[in-house]
């Protein structure tokens, strides 16, 4: 079993995936509405840019119009399906008080993250390029930033990247699970980035990773991460 290793933070976000996306469909609002019902203390969410300027939550960003499939950024938000919301609808329905996770598909939703009455300090910005991360913090000062990558696309190495984000000011590192080990939890805790690990999805994967002390973890399946905090 693996040995229990301190968290940067008081109680690791438990970040519902999609909403609760194994008991609704994913990127609803009812999907998020019942995330919180189910005790996640964090949401995850992907966001596109509509071609009127909307920032909308939706995993492939590709809607099907008649037989083809078109990208949402040459959609207006009145040609999308209903059940995608915009971010104004989800922060009214889910409130501000949550800790959020936007994996941010379009770059372009960067430049309009500053106007939503969103509490900046609690939401957490995910894209795998540092240098497109590095060059976002001057302009969302109040946003936390988070370095999206698999373990192999690191050609550096952990320290160094560890390193490099703690130098531009980057929050944290999200790695998928199979990527992390109690050792590399401590390493990027050195540098003081937070080390977030997503696709936990059995109950004895989701309570390792919070026993090698990830600061934050993603799953489907809400009522198991909610289970597995509870036994640590």
């Amino acid at each position: 079993m693996q040995q229990r290793l301190p968290s940067l933070f008081d109680e690791p976000i438990l970040f519902a995936h999609r909403g609760a996306s194994a008991h609704a469909p994913e990127n609803t609002l009812g999907a998020f509405s019942l995330a919180q019902k189910l005790g996640a203390t964090g949401l995850e969410t992907d966001v596109w840019v509509t071609s009127d300027r909307q920032i909308v939550l939706d995993h492939d960003g590709l809607i099907r119009v008649g037989l083809r499939k078109k990208p949402i950024a040459d959609l207006s938000r009145s040609q999308l399906p209903s059940h995608i919301p915009t971010l104004d609808e989800f922060s009214s329905t889910i409130g501000v008080d949550i800790p959020i996770s936007i994996d941010v598909k379009d770059t372009a939703a960067f430049a309009l993250l500053n106007k939503y009455q969103l509490d900046q300090s609690k939401v957490w910005l995910c894209h795998p390029s540092m240098e497109t991360l590095s060059m976002q913090r001057s302009q969302l000062p109040g946003f936390r930033l988070v370095n999206s990558v698999r373990l192999a696309k690191i050609k550096e190495g952990p320290e160094r990247r560890a390193a490099s984000l703690s130098q531009h000011g980057i929050d944290a590192l999200n790695m998928h699970i199979t990527d992390w080990n109690g050792g590399l939890v401590a390493l990027v805790h050195r540098f003081g980035l937070a080390g977030f690990g997503w696709d936990l999805q059995h109950p004895p994967v989701i309570t390792d990773g919070l026993r090698m002390g990830l600061d934050a973890v993603y799953s489907d399946w809400v009522d198991r991460m909610v289970d597995a905090r509870r036994t640590l």
